[in-house]
């Protein structure tokens, strides 16, 4: 993984994934295929649900151990099949817990390069830097889950 980093409430990230762009373009889009890589480590996907087509909505939930739930969902508004995908990522609040709301758009770009496919992936706008630092967090977990998967260390659906 190249350095990530973050410029205001902005989080960049540039990862390679060694599977061919199709398959990491379909790991964003399919919900079965999302559900075994979102997620930081105390809360894992435990449901999604995606229309990934322009306008389409996608949600999901969140889970810890001991039945933690935080929620998630959003809109597809652009699909540029295997190169691009631009959506709305909303986290509802859950004060129980300590999660603030969130609204931010998500922009995520796949190059086929050499040993993989490159991904740049950039969410913005954060209200404050600790919510951006917080996701930072949860899509480093989630982001190594999918390299677990592709890898083969990890059994999934894909």
């Amino acid at each position: 993984m190249k350095t990530q980093s973050k410029t205001g409430h902005t989080l960049v990230f540039t990862r390679t994934f060694a599977a061919p762009r199709d398959l990491v373009f379909k790991a964003w889009t399919t919900a079965e295929m999302v559900k075994n890589w979102w997620g930081c480590i105390e809360f894992p996907a435990s449901h999604m649900e995606m229309d990934a087509r322009p306008g389409g909505l996608w949600r999901g939930c969140l889970r810890s151990d001991d039945g933690g739930e935080i929620r998630l969902g959003g809109k597809f508004i652009e699909i540029v099949r295997p190169e691009r995908l631009v959506f709305t990522f909303v986290r509802e609040p859950a004060p129980e817990l300590g999660v603030e709301a969130v609204d931010t758009k998500v922009t995520v770009t796949f190059t086929q390069g050499v040993g993989g496919t490159v991904m740049d992936f950039r969410q913005e706008f954060f209200a404050t830097p600790e919510l951006c630092d917080d996701h930072r967090n949860g899509w480093i977990t989630s982001f190594g889950r999918l390299d677990k998967i592709y890898d083969g260390s990890e059994k999934s659906a894909f």
